[in-house]
């Protein structure tokens, strides 16, 4: 009976982090965007320790593998570190494309913080033009009446 009880409580949480997602979709995508990096860049750091191992690998302590991760990650790869083995190559591009598509979804979140305020003034706007609209009909209505109401057949 607790472990259901349990089970439901779990998936009510998970519900309303769901829904909490859902609502701020752009500042979830920056969290979930920051978070990924951090491990992307972790777990590469580590990956990379134990892929370079040959004698000619210039990658052999952790400051060294974090920084080369985090370089790659930015796409920046100054060259100071870098892969020998095949396998860290295919690391070091499965790095760099991941850090595009990390770099391109923080640049979208930017690009919504400019573009959120106009999306809100133009629903302002229409809503305005709306009432508008609707005044101008009832001033129409008002008139036709009034005129109705003046004119002798």
């Amino acid at each position: 009976m607790f472990r259901i009880i349990r089970v439901l409580r779990g998936l009510k949480a998970a519900k309303i982090l769901a829904t909490f997602a859902l609502e701020k979709r752009a500042e979830s995508a920056l969290w979930a965007t920051l978070l990924v990096s951090i491990l992307v860049t972790i777990f590469g750091s580590i990956a990379i320790l134990h892929l370079e191992t040959s004698l000619e690998a210039n990658i052999h302590t952790a400051p060294d593998a974090l920084w080369w991760s985090f370089v790659t990650l930015t796409t920046v790869g100054y060259g100071d570190h870098f892969p020998v083995t095949s396998s860290g190559r295919v690391l070091a591009a499965v790095l760099m494309i991941t850090g595009i598509g990390l770099f391109g979804t923080f640049t979208a979140y930017v690009a919504s913080l400019f573009i959120s305020p106009e999306e809100t003034n133009q629903q302002e706007q229409i809503s305005a033009l709306h009432e508008d609209v609707r005044k101008l009909r009832e001033a129409f209505e008002q008139m036709m009446v009034t005129q109705k109401n003046n004119d002798p057949n």
